[in-house]
């Protein structure tokens, strides 16, 4: 199993790179979870990678992986390590964070109802495999294609792309509340400029979409790395109810799919006209 698939610009390129870390849905053999598959498939963001795919079509690279987050989670730190997942010791640092107290840390211990994933804890060779295996590809090509970007144009759009469920806020144990539309996470600001979350939030709001910002998703790793505006490179997390696109129960496309799709495409669009002025 390749790691992620990447696909370049079709037409005109620009420095806009997409990101889709969690809507792997390849589960490797070695797996040996304990649930069934259609348990382990709600940690997916799924058909996320395909609400995007017109991303090449803007000028934009489109990567996405592969593997499940469930198995490694591309978006956390390689020190946000679960050691009561372990049957040993971490050898390198390890800092806890809160999706690491919430079972969901760089390998998944349990899934969104509390329900153990393993009915065994793994090995420090285990989790090492996943690394070099799944994780570290990613990251790798990720940065070649940022990187890329950046040295070509001297600026550079990242969107790291996602879907949520409906009851995030109660996932997160945070008071219930009405979940927006979209979610666009900048880290409170810090991880991009106000005129590209302007252009963001009001392509959203002409389809017709509510959208929040960093409520209740501010970013996690993969933006914290990659956005420094004060260097002209921006990047925002993007959250989509699911919703909007998918039947959570059968786990396929829902009627509003291709509204959903064609929202993308125009936030995509306004973006490229952004990057070009």
């Amino acid at each position: 199993m390749r790691a992620f698939e990447l696909t370049r610009p079709t037409g005109l390129e620009l420095p806009i790179v997409v990101d889709s870390p969690h809507s792997g849905r390849h589960y490797p053999g070695d797996f040996d979870a304990g649930l069934p598959l259609w348990r382990l498939r709600q940690g997916e963001d799924a058909f996320v990678e395909q609400l995007w795919a017109g991303a090449p079509a803007f000028g934009a690279s489109l990567l996405a992986a592969n593997f499940p987050r469930v198995y490694i989670d591309p978006n956390r730190g390689l020190e946000d390590i679960d050691q009561a997942l372990l049957d040993a010791p971490w050898p390198g640092p390890v800092t806890e964070s809160s999706k690491t107290r919430l079972g969901i840390g760089l390998v998944w211990r349990q899934m969104g109802e509390g329900l153990p994933i393993y009915e065994r804890q793994l090995s420090v060779a285990e989790v090492q495999q996943r690394i070099s295996r799944c994780y570290q590809p990613y990251h790798q090509a990720l940065n070649a294609v940022l990187d890329e970007a950046h040295q070509r144009f001297g600026r550079r759009w990242h969107l790291n792309v996602h879907s949520m469920p409906d009851d995030s806020y109660a996932r997160l144990g945070l008071p219930e509340q009405q979940l927006a539309d979209f979610v666009l996470g900048d880290l409170d600001g810090s991880s991009a400029d106000a005129p590209t979350m302007l252009v963001l939030e009001g392509a959203l709001r002409a389809q017709g979409y509510s959208v929040a910002r960093n409520d209740p998703f501010k970013g996690v790793e993969i933006i914290r790395r990659s956005g420094q505006p004060v260097r002209n490179c921006h990047a925002v997390q993007v959250e989509i109810k699911r919703s909007l696109y998918m039947d959570v129960d059968t786990h396929q496309p829902n009627a509003g799919f291709a509204r959903a799709r064609a929202a993308v495409d125009a936030l995509l669009a306004a973006l490229a006209r952004h990057a070009q002025a």
